[in-house]
């Protein structure tokens, strides 16, 4: 890492930056070699994937239950744990050459982290992880989706919470209106990690609210007379 990077790895990391570099051990080596992630990545590790995916902590709070969709490698759900051990991550992942590495990082590093084969649209796994506080995601799928995934997994009030580039305007105007079909509310695209990375992470966040959709009515119900 260059100086800046350290400085916000030191900052936003703390006592468990030791934690956060034998993560990055694991991405550069193994999650190379078993094709998680590319090996033009290893070079920018830091500030493209670890810096980037613990920056979002700055959006919850504390000891809410976090479901990263689509986990991958370990993005951004892990850094999220390491950096806030206070919060309740579950890495939600369907194939399990992914799964296996995760739980191998979860074990070797001791993290107190749930990994759980599946997808996020499957009845059981609305079953076992609905009412969670957040759902994260990194680089998954386009809005609509993740929305359509996200939403069923939340506690009324919860927040998605999707890492996206610089895009994400764009992406907002374009699925904002299914978005909120599907019960997504407040809408808007929101900077995190202003202070240690340039740029900063691009996060769109929905607020899970009338699960019905704006567009959808409901006639009054009858209380008595005759039919029209």
């Amino acid at each position: 890492m260059t100086q800046p990077l350290d400085d916000a790895a030191s900052a936003i990391f703390g006592p468990r930056l030791e934690l956060a570099q034998r993560y990055a051990d694991w991405l550069a080596t193994a999650g190379v070699e078993r094709g998680l992630l590319g090996p033009r990545e290893v070079d920018r590790l830091w500030e493209r994937h670890v810096l980037n995916s613990a920056v979002i902590g700055e959006l919850l709070d504390h000891g809410e239950r976090v479901v990263d969709i689509g986990s991958g490698a370990g993005l951004p759900g892990l850094p999220l744990a390491i950096a806030r051990p206070d919060l309740q991550v579950v890495l939600l992942e369907p194939m399990l050459r992914r799964v296996e590495f995760l739980q191998e990082v979860v074990t070797d590093l001791g993290l107190a982290v749930e990994v759980v084969r599946g997808r996020a649209e499957e009845r059981s796994v609305r079953e076992r992880l609905g009412g969670s506080d957040a759902a994260v995601s990194r680089a998954v799928a386009a809005l609509d989706k993740l929305t359509k995934w996200s939403m069923p997994l939340l506690k009324r009030e919860g927040r998605m919470l999707a890492i996206k580039g610089e895009r994400a305007p764009d992406e907002v105007r374009e699925h904002r209106r299914v978005m909120e079909s599907l019960g997504a509310a407040d809408v808007r695209v929101v900077p995190c990690g202003a202070n240690y990375l340039q740029p900063p992470a691009t996060v769109v966040v929905a607020r899970r609210g009338d699960t019905r959709g704006p567009n959808r009515r409901v006639s009054p119900r009858r209380t008595g007379g005759a039919p029209a």
